[in-house]
């Protein structure tokens, strides 16, 4: 059976989850990883069951409460970012405070010296210096979160703006934020050139392959294009797909 990189990311998701379902179900306290990946699981299924945005968030927010995780994971875990699949398409889900549902009043003492406690570092936020500065307008109907380390040019369709300028390009914001864009703003967002091997593997599957291989910008051009994506920003509300 053939799978995506997409398609694996999700069973390896999956997978992790039940590891975490199995382990509450014995009366274990859940870790980072285990807790992250059975908050993100449930928000998938619930999407692929039909449920709207905001019932997949407060699906994720009811699973876990502070007295299922190891002291110190609600400090750690303040939100979550999946790609579920809804009836409408693939939407970006974020659990921010995914253990609210629950509140904080469950009789453990879950305070940062107990035994096991993950202690947040002091140290300064790095925020990286922009390289390229673009203008982006949603022309969608719902706001759309983009994080740091999202291959820029494969970002949601309906964001209108230069394509080949974002290509090879993420976010210069701080490792694991966000930019939001609500509907019908604009937005001026700073990028820097990915790192380390610069390969783009999943994401929107424009590239799936090295970034600087040759002819690669001109076929993922060529795709979003061929996709809908919008890939040029107007000084003005009406945009059409493909320009």
């Amino acid at each position: 059976m053939q799978l995506t990189p997409t398609e694996r990311d999700r069973l390896l998701l999956f997978t992790a989850a039940e590891l975490a379902r199995s382990r509450r179900s014995r009366g274990l306290r859940l870790n980072v990883p285990e807790a992250t990946a059975l908050i993100a699981d449930t928000a998938c299924e619930s999407a692929r069951d039909g449920a709207r945005l905001a019932d997949a968030i407060e699906a994720a927010r009811s699973v876990l409460g502070p007295h299922d995780v190891l002291p110190g994971v609600v400090d750690v875990v303040t939100e979550i970012q999946v790609e579920a699949v809804f009836e409408d398409g693939t939407r970006l889900i974020v659990v921010d405070d995914p253990f609210r549902a629950h509140g904080t009043d469950d009789g453990h003492d879950d305070g940062q010296d107990a035994p096991g406690a993950v202690l947040p570092g002091t140290d300064r936020v790095h925020v990286p210096q922009p390289v390229r500065t673009l203008t982006v307008r949603n022309t969608a109907s719902v706001p759309i979160t983009v994080t740091s380390h999202f291959h820029f040019f494969e970002a949601n369709p309906r964001l209108a703006f230069d394509r080949s300028a974002g290509y090879g390009m993420r976010l210069a914001v701080p490792a694991g934020s966000t930019v939001r864009f609500d509907p019908g703003a604009v937005v001026e967002v700073g990028l820097i050139p990915v790192g380390g091997a610069r390969i783009a593997i999943g994401f929107a599957g424009l590239v799936d392959g090295p970034l600087d291989a040759p002819g690669a910008r001109e076929a993922a051009m060529a795709r979003a294009r061929a996709t809908g994506y919008l890939t040029e920003y107007r000084n003005d509300a009406s945009q059409e797909a493909g320009q």
